[in-house]
């Protein structure tokens, strides 16, 4: 496999992933406003038009950790889904919150638990759709033919 396909899988495999984290993001947050499920039918357009936003920020925000973490995962042909989805998820977690770990007193901090759980689920939605992609052949570029 040569290098130039390589980071072209690599980049289609970043904005599926981003699309995931997004998706899982979106319906993560609106779910407890959703009363009956049912009643909802399919999709609607606005609510695809908020992913694909959502999409292209999560994208923009997270290139430069991702791609760290994509080189290092390259170089050390990390080939795991749990690799991955580990490290979608502390990704997720601390470009959402930072280092910032303690616990909340009061009565938000129900809701800051609620957050934190959609964030994770959505970097390890994020992390398994890239290893699907690309994460499973990490390092195949580096064999050498002679």
């Amino acid at each position: 496999m040569s290098v130039v396909t390589r980071i072209l899988a690599v980049i289609f495999a970043y904005a599926l992933a981003c699309m995931a984290a997004s998706f899982v993001f979106t319906v993560g947050m609106l779910t407890p406003q959703w009363e009956d499920w049912s009643s909802l039918g399919p999709p609607s357009a606005a609510l695809w038009a908020v992913i694909a936003v959502g999409a292209a920020l999560i994208g923009g925000v997270a290139l430069l950790p991702t791609l760290l973490v994509i080189a290092l995962a390259e170089g050390f042909a990390w080939r795991s889904s749990l690799v991955y989805a580990a490290l979608g998820g502390a990704l997720a977690l601390a470009l959402g919150f930072g280092l910032d770990l303690g616990g909340h007193v009061g009565e938000r901090a129900g809701a800051l638990d609620h957050e934190r759980e959609v964030f994770a689920a959505a970097g390890i939605a994020g992390g398994f759709v890239y290893w699907l992609f690309a994460g499973r052949s990490a390092g195949a570029w580096k064999t050498f033919r002679n």
